[in-house]
């Protein structure tokens, strides 16, 4: 009784240990991610969305691109459909992100794995994987508590900054370029995660599409630099490994 109660100990500030490491990584990121959590509530009451629907389309959407996408064709009348099928244009990142991760989290349940899904998001997967990605070891009780640690707070940071933007957005001054300020932030987090060439130039050329793919209706653009991005990226470490092996 004594050596499972001594091994439950363990166990717990073993999980209490990753969900702080995931905490302390995400941190820093979460003052960019609450400003523009915060624009995006802004966004919504500025639409015309009363604060009761905005603030239920923030705990149950949670997704600022998918949001900020919808707004205007919400505010157009635009049919339901359509408005679903841009929104799912935008986030089909995400289906890319979750097919990267599915190796750490097989083992659970179709439930957990739609949970866990549900709270990921841009930096928690770059912060995962940046951490797991060459990890030989994959599903252990380790990376979902740091991966909990990851996503838990930054969730309710967004919530709560989004939240704030919904019921305080009448008194912020429309000149204030909140969304440049957000911009440069993320910009900020992002660019110091860039530590090898396959990364840079996944942005590099991720950027390049974007912003070329502007005129692109229901903002396919971001779509299109999603999968280039990722194509680049990949083509670029096989070029990097099989360099090497000519002069290994």
């Amino acid at each position: 009784m004594g050596s499972l109660s001594t091994y439950n100990a363990w166990s717990k500030a073993r999980a209490q240990k990753s969900f702080n490491e995931g905490f302390r990584q995400v941190l820093p990121t979460m003052v960019a991610t609450s400003l523009w959590g915060f624009v995006t509530g802004i966004a919504m009451v500025k639409a015309g969305m009363s604060e009761a629907m905005a603030s239920l389309m923030t705990l149950l959407v949670y997704a600022g691109s998918a949001q900020l996408t919808a707004l205007p064709l919400i505010v157009a009348g635009a049919p339901l459909w359509l408005i679903f099928a841009a929104a799912c244009v935008v986030n089909i990142r995400f289906v890319i992100f979750g097919a990267a991760m599915q190796p750490f989290f097989a083992r659970y349940r179709w439930p957990s794995r739609l949970g866990l899904g549900f709270w990921l998001s841009d930096m928690g997967f770059v912060l995962f994987m940046t951490r797991f990605a060459d990890s030989k070891k994959r599903g252990t009780r380790y990376q979902f508590w740091y991966y909990l640690g990851l996503i838990i707070p930054g969730w309710i940071s967004w919530q709560v900054a989004s939240l704030a933007g919904i019921f305080m957005g009448g008194v912020v001054p429309t000149g204030w370029a909140l969304e440049f300020a957000a911009t440069l932030a993320l910009l900020g987090i992002t660019i110091p995660l860039v530590k090898n060439m396959p990364m840079a130039v996944s942005i590099l050329v991720a950027g390049t599409i974007a912003w070329l793919g502007q005129p692109l209706p229901l903002r396919l653009g971001l779509a299109v630099a999603v999968v280039g991005g990722i194509v680049a990226g990949v083509l670029t470490e096989k070029h990097q490994a099989s360099v090497k092996a000519s002069h290994g």
